[in-house]
């Protein structure tokens, strides 16, 4: 059985544009969700510390990225009054029960990279 979106009683179908469900699948599809919610999977870190494990994330889209994770429920943000104030970022239950499906991902790409890069060379002839 679908389930029922609250407040419409529609199903969920990310097929559909105007489902919220496609709004989630953007966010969670996205390649800096995805490397965030992989950095965090093993406990909570500082910005700077995601900053250095996330290579070539600017600043903008690094703040951008965690903002809307926050907003949606996935991780929370925790701001230590210290001088200069210290933040920590660390996934909420619904963001952990992200980190099967996300690692399985990576797992996949790392395992078929070169099968992958062979068909691009081979394309590019």
């Amino acid at each position: 059985m679908r389930t029922l979106i609250e407040g419409s009683g529609l199903p969920a179908d990310v097929y559909s544009a105007k489902c919220p469900t496609r709004q989630v699948l953007d966010r969670i599809a996205g390649k800096w969700t995805v490397l965030i919610v992989d950095a965090l999977a093993d406990g909570t870190m500082r910005y700077t510390d995601l900053q250095r494990r996330i290579e070539g994330v600017s600043q903008k889209m690094l703040t951008q990225t965690l903002r809307e994770l926050e907003t949606d429920g996935f991780l929370t943000r925790t701001v230590h009054p210290t001088v200069p104030p210290r933040v920590e970022y660390a996934l909420t239950d619904l963001g952990r029960s992200l980190r099967t499906p996300i690692a399985a991902l990576r797992d996949w790409i790392e395992t078929n990279i070169n099968e992958i890069e062979a068909a691009r060379r081979a394309a590019a002839i």
